[in-house]
């Protein structure tokens, strides 16, 4: 049996409907035009196509070529709005699947063409605005097109960030300075764009900055030394001692980091590199509104803002100070450290002794507040001379100490009114600083601020007694305690020293007296105002060592006769010969002084 289709004649067959009446050529032909009406599509590639049709799941979208594709309608969520004849682009996928259909891509459009725009921004230079997403670390994730890129901390603004937060949700322009395929990651930055606004308003500043031109600034970094503040691309140092003219310690006492602040410019270098501020100068100075009637002697009240070696300074208003120097702070003569009476903080009343508004320059005192001790009263018959008193050793000097009786009351003892019978060649070798003293007035000067005083005189002076134990010729056991070129320094009874010179030291056998050697010498000589006495042990034996050069002749008849073993003469004097330690008086003052000694 034969196909009856293939003989079957098309071209004679007549029907109603399409392609009633066209020939096979004719048909070729209407197919080709038809063909021509339909798009040449590659897969893998974005296209632009028509929405012809929503439904609940799919969006038919129409892009000229054969069949329409079908694009979930979950990729158009950004576009609620979205209706038919909408122009979408869209990514082929594929040209037709297992069921024959065109697969379509919205997501991988968006994303294709994300990634062709940020590579044409970077080519170009092209300022984006993308969406702060949020905070990663390092950083801030910002959505440019639909990608995520990345914004370092240090390309967010020209100054530190030190809340990333706040710019979380918001819009913010960038330019693409990376871009990473094989990880797909992009960096950007929002620096820049600041940067170049910057340069421009930077140059506008300088060309026009002149001293004594007031600007606004933020403040965008903070030392103890002061402020560095962003005039707007240009930075300026606002010294902490032109924040405020009252002392501060560090500006964060009166400042903030970020604050807004008006500043006036103060001076800069020729390249206006280092640019001086100033913020007190645009307020008048403290010193201009001080009342009238502050003058000298007048009292005021304020707070210690500083304590130095010399003094301290006391703040009566902001920027308005005054020195109270240490010699101001106690009556006592005696210089102490400033920190003994005041400290910082201490809210204290002064007194005004010297004022110069136009310098504006003050000198203040605190014992003012209190009378001086030397125009009591009193003063007269307190300290009359003869009256005992006890004092505090305050200073040490070559010619004698200062005793301080009181605060403000001083008096001298002398070296030499220490001890009736030490000779003292400096008062540390009698007393120290701080000890206590007991001491008579022997003179009193108000006028001159003079007051002499004597210790020693608090006793009867042992040399009235002496004159009458060691009268020149009198015999006394003595110790040698030293010996040089010029002589020995003997050790008396009753605790005192005498003198005796090289040639007086003669042994009757020619020797030498030594050290530590006790022997009996003669006295020779007798000072009761000069506290001296010289002694001679060779006057023992040799008369004439000791005797005066008019009885020098007689001196050695007496000498020869005695070589010859006569008995010396019978008129020398009975207390010549007597040891004199057994008389009452010696006796009694041997007491007194061992008394004193204890």
């Amino acid at each position: 049996m034969s196909n009856k289709t293939e003989d079957f004649n098309w071209e004679k067959f007549e029907t109603k409907g399409f392609g009633e009446g066209y020939t096979k050529a004719e048909r070729a032909e209407m197919e080709k035009l038809y063909d021509n009406t339909l798009n040449e599509i590659t897969e893998k590639e974005v296209i632009k196509g028509t929405v012809v049709g929503i439904n609940d799941k799919d969006v038919i979208i129409n892009i000229g070529f054969k069949s329409d594709g079908l694009v979930p309608r979950t990729e158009f969520r950004d576009l609620p709005d979205l209706k038919i004849g909408d122009e979408v682009e869209l990514f082929i996928e594929e040209q037709e699947n297992s069921l024959g259909q065109l697969v379509l891509s919205r997501k991988k459009a968006k994303m294709v063409r994300a990634w062709s725009d940020i590579e044409e921004a970077l080519e170009h230079d092209n300022i984006i605005e993308g969406l702060v997403k949020r905070r990663t670390k390092g950083g801030l994730i910002v959505d440019i097109y639909g990608v995520e890129a990345f914004l370092p901390g240090s390309q967010i603004d020209v100054k530190p960030i030190r809340d990333f937060d706040i710019y979380v949700g918001k819009k913010m322009e960038v330019k693409v300075v990376k871009i990473n395929h094989a990880n797909d990651n992009v960096v950007v930055s929002h620096k820049v764009l600041i940067e170049k606004d910057l340069e421009k308003q930077k140059a506008e500043i300088l060309n026009n900055l002149e001293k004594g031109q007031v600007l606004e600034g933020v403040i965008k970094n903070m030392t103890n030394f002061g402020v560095f503040i962003d005039l707007g691309g240009v930075d300026g140092l606002l010294h902490i001692t032109d924040i405020s003219w009252g002392r501060i310690n560090h500006p964060e006492e009166v400042l903030n980091l970020d604050d807004k602040v008006q500043i006036v410019v103060l001076d800069f270098d020729d390249d206006k590199k280092r640019i001086s501020l100033g913020m007190k100068q645009l307020t008048s100075h403290p010193w201009d509104s001080l009342s009238a009637e502050l003058e000298i002697g007048s009292r005021v009240k304020g707070k210690i803002v500083n304590v130095a070696d010399y003094g301290a300074f006391l703040e009566l208003a902001p920027g308005v100070e005054g020195l109270i120097h240490v010699s101001e702070m106690s009556w006592s003569q005696h210089l102490r450290n400033p920190a003994d009476f005041v400290k910082v903080g201490d809210e204290i009343e002064a007194v005004v002794l010297t004022l110069d508004k136009d310098d504006r320059k003050m000198s203040l005192g605190i014992k003012q507040l209190t009378e001086d001790p030397w125009t009591k009263q009193d003063m007269g018959s307190k300290y009359a001379v003869n009256t005992k008193h006890k004092g505090v050793v305050r200073n040490l000097t070559n010619f004698g100490l200062f005793l301080e009786l009181e605060e403000g009351i001083d008096g001298l003892v002398h070296v030499s009114d220490l001890s009736w019978t030490k000779k003292i060649k400096h008062p540390s070798e009698y007393v120290k600083v701080g000890d206590e003293l007991e001491v008579i007035v022997l003179e009193l000067d108000v006028d001159n601020r003079r007051l002499a005083l004597g210790h020693k005189q608090l006793e009867e002076n042992p040399w009235d007694t002496f004159e009458g134990i060691f009268p020149v010729g009198s015999v006394h056991k003595c110790t040698v305690n030293s010996k040089n070129d010029k002589g020995a320094v003997l050790e008396l009874p009753y605790g005192l020293e005498g003198f005796a010179t090289i040639k007086n030291l003669e042994k009757e056998d020619g020797s030498q007296v030594e050290v530590s050697e006790s022997l009996d010498f003669k006295v020779t000589e007798f000072s009761k105002d000069d506290k001296r006495i010289v002694l001679s042990h060779t006057a023992m034996f040799k008369e004439e060592a000791a005797a005066p050069k008019g009885a020098k002749k007689a001196a050695g008849a007496a000498t020869s006769s005695k070589k010859k073993g006569e008995d010396k003469p019978s008129s020398q004097p009975a207390a010549e010969k007597s040891t004199l330690g057994d008389l009452d008086a010696l006796t009694a003052l041997k007491e007194k002084m061992d008394e004193n000694k204890k």
